[in-house]
């Protein structure tokens, strides 16, 4: 078994709103929830394997309020309560506080080190671990493209820039007013080639094995789990890759701050975690998965709700 949580967002700064103006965000009160989760995971049995934490675990306004060390440092501590690792998916929120050189020497690099770890791309982000015989999680790196992160000289911010502004003509590259594709945001990212061929070799390597495999990343890669702005830049290459193998069973992600679910024309769960940052303190946003032969069980707290993934 697994814990499973998304968009934290901690902030120590009073309630506000989401971008729209509607959508209240509990800055403060999202790390009291994130202490009830570690507390709940804590007294489970048998004990969990380890959590995911998809993304977005600071809040860019701590950006803002110089305030961001001090606020990773609050999370990293009360996840590190756990008695086992936690893996960390890079969020957009990440990228707003830190820039990629400096969160690999933060407490939310959890890429093991050492070769075969990782794709051999620069500073991808990307890696994979077996936690149980023919079982296997594939952490990948949704900001691989993207022009948050990494310096505005470097090869890989021109491209995603290229790319970007070919799709939205917006002044607000934040905007996707009127975009056919209005996943083409500068809050999204995408996944290089190189990071989708390593992932193909991964992914082989399980089918030859015959494992069973869990991906999970910040962006979610199919629009039924999504909605049309949330989405990876290139969901579609990151689909037509798992597609064509038949190892895996089951895509987590968080950014979409409702929620969402499918299952895919290729048996293919999909289960992007509703946000703890817009969870009523009363309630809470977290989840433990159980995995079995032939399914995985899902028991949602709060706003997530119970799901049985059969494969």
């Amino acid at each position: 078994s697994f814990g499973v949580i998304a968009d934290i967002q901690y902030a120590d700064a009073e309630d506000g709103y989401d971008f729209g103006g509607y959508r209240r965000r509990y800055y403060r009160q999202s790390l009291n929830l994130l202490r009830d989760a570690v507390e709940a995971w804590a007294t489970e049995r048998p004990p969990l394997a380890f959590v995911l934490q998809l993304g977005d675990s600071i809040d860019g306004l701590n950006a803002r309020s110089g305030e961001a060390e001090g606020a990773l440092e609050q999370v990293l501590v009360v996840l590190g309560r756990l008695p086992v690792p936690v893996h960390h998916a890079w969020g957009n929120h990440e990228f707003y506080n830190f820039s990629r050189a400096r969160l690999v020497h933060t407490g939310l690099n959890s890429r093991p080190a050492g070769a075969g770890a990782g794709p051999p791309a620069g500073d991808c982000q990307a890696y994979h671990f077996s936690p149980a015989t023919r079982f296997r999680v594939v952490v990948l790196d949704a900001y691989d493209l993207s022009i948050l992160g990494r310096e505005p000289d470097s090869p890989r911010y021109r491209e995603s820039l290229r790319l970007l502004q070919e799709k939205n003509p917006n002044d607000n590259l934040n905007s996707p007013a009127g975009l056919e594709e209005p996943r083409f945001v500068e809050f999204n990212g995408g996944f290089s080639q190189a990071q989708l061929d390593w992932f193909n070799e991964v992914l082989k390597f399980s089918d030859e094995h015959q494992e069973k495999v869990v991906v999970m990343g910040h962006l979610p890669i199919h629009p039924d789990a999504s909605d049309r702005v949330c989405l990876a830049w290139n969901y579609e290459d990151a689909l037509s890759v798992i597609h064509s193998h038949q190892c895996v069973v089951c895509f987590l992600a968080g950014h979409l701050h409702d929620g969402g679910y499918c299952l895919d024309s290729h048996g293919v769960h999909h289960l992007t975690l509703e946000g703890v940052i817009e969870t009523p303190p009363e309630s809470n946003a977290f989840g433990t998965i159980y995995v079995y032969e032939d399914k995985m069980i899902l028991k949602g707290r709060g706003r997530i709700s119970e799901r049985v993934m059969h494969f």
